[in-house]
């Protein structure tokens, strides 16, 4: 089964995402800041990485997906943002940050687990 890499600083968007991913066979892997999830990254090749926007700093993961897309990771992500109801912004994949998909918190089990075999069906196909 797919491996998935979850790099959030809230424990309970972590806890749940990892307990609905992992009920559906999912192998997950998890870190609570960057710099860890960089390693992670790096370190476990997962086959999908979901992103929070605002971690330590309020763009770090604007900057992480930047980072690893200059190294050429083309790992498909999921960013999870609250952004646009903090600040009233609307982001869309692939506008200022490249990411495949954008998902605005709270996330329900159905939402996620539909985007998260979305992505890994068109990553199995190319």
């Amino acid at each position: 089964m797919a491996k998935i890499a979850i790099i959030d600083d809230d424990p309970d968007i972590l806890d749940a995402s990892s307990l609905v991913l992992q009920s559906k066979g999912y192998d997950v892997i998890t870190a609570t800041n960057p710099d860890d999830g960089y390693k992670i990254i790096k370190e476990q090749n997962p086959d999908l990485i979901i992103l929070d926007v605002m971690m330590n700093e309020p763009d770090d993961g604007f900057f992480l997906a930047q980072k690893l897309r200059r190294e050429k990771i083309e790992t498909p992500i999921i960013m999870y943002t609250s952004v646009s109801k903090t600040l009233g912004l609307e982001f869309a994949a692939g506008e200022m940050v490249p990411v495949d998909d954008f998902v605005e918190k709270p996330i329900s089990p159905e939402t996620l687990i539909d985007k998260v075999e979305k992505l890994l069906a068109i990553q199995s196909k190319e």
